[in-house]
């Protein structure tokens, strides 16, 4: 995974700005992966995309990341650090693509796994069962119960939860939960690792970093923000440090 330069933090800032989290984590990819189609990117399985956005943050950031974690009981705060490859899980079958088959209790699924323009249906589907719906429309491109044609909708709900574990074998990645225990109460629980969360909050930084070099650097010597930004960073700080 390519490094990003300046112009194009500042490009992915920009533009993610406004864009929903799923559009933006194409725009992020979109960036480092210049020569990639934009409909292959989307139609990355959700675990083969925030793998993709590891890569990303790694190459850009570091592989250690820190976070704050809140105990869900009595309100202590933990703080944590983990390196990325810590959770990285093996990709399964999701990089094969095509659709994939089960048969479970007589029933027989084809289905894909899901993918980012999935998410972004379920993002405007309502509530959580809505959004369960839509995405089983359109995951699930065939359904039969003993050769009979069924519905995605009307599958029993032990086959819609057999499809989610096989679903999860298929794309692991797509889910990454980090186990945490208090040391003030010793409850356990699970949260979730949003790779695309921290990755943008990083991007901002540096974007917000970058702009502030180049205010400074144009107040002090009307340079354009090209030409600032066509510097090094060690050259920057230098000019920085020698305005002040």
């Amino acid at each position: 995974m390519r490094t990003l330069s300046d112009h194009e933090v500042l490009y992915t800032w920009e533009t993610g700005l406004t864009q929903h989290p799923v559009d933006r984590a194409l725009t992020i990819l979109a960036a480092n992966l210049p020569d990639a189609d934009q409909d292959r990117l989307g139609a990355m399985s959700v675990g083969q995309r925030d793998g993709q956005l590891m890569d990303v943050r790694e190459a850009n950031f570091g592989s250690e990341v820190s976070g704050v974690a809140e105990c869900p009981e009595c309100g202590e705060l933990l703080e944590w650090t983990l390196d990325l490859g810590e959770i990285r899980s093996p990709m399964g079958d999701a990089s094969e693509g095509g659709p994939n088959r089960l048969s479970l209790e007589g029933y027989e699924l084809l289905y894909r796994l899901p993918d980012s323009t999935d998410l972004a249906a379920v993002a405007s589907g309502g509530d959580i069962a809505g959004g369960r719906a839509v995405l089983l429309r359109r995951c699930v491109l065939e359904a039969s119960k003993d050769g009979v044609k069924v519905e995605p909708e009307s599958l029993p709900e032990e086959i819609v939860l057999g499809l989610a574990v096989e679903m999860e074998a298929r794309d692991p990645q797509a889910e990454t939960l980090l186990d945490f225990e208090c040391p003030a109460c010793g409850t356990r629980w699970q949260a979730l690792f949003d790779v695309l969360m921290f990755l943008w909050a990083e991007i901002q930084a540096r974007a917000r970093r970058l702009l502030g070099e180049v205010h400074g650097l144009a107040s002090a010597y009307g340079w354009s923000e090209a030409a600032i930004l066509g510097m090094s960073p060690v050259r920057r700080r230098f000019y920085l440090e020698a305005a002040t």
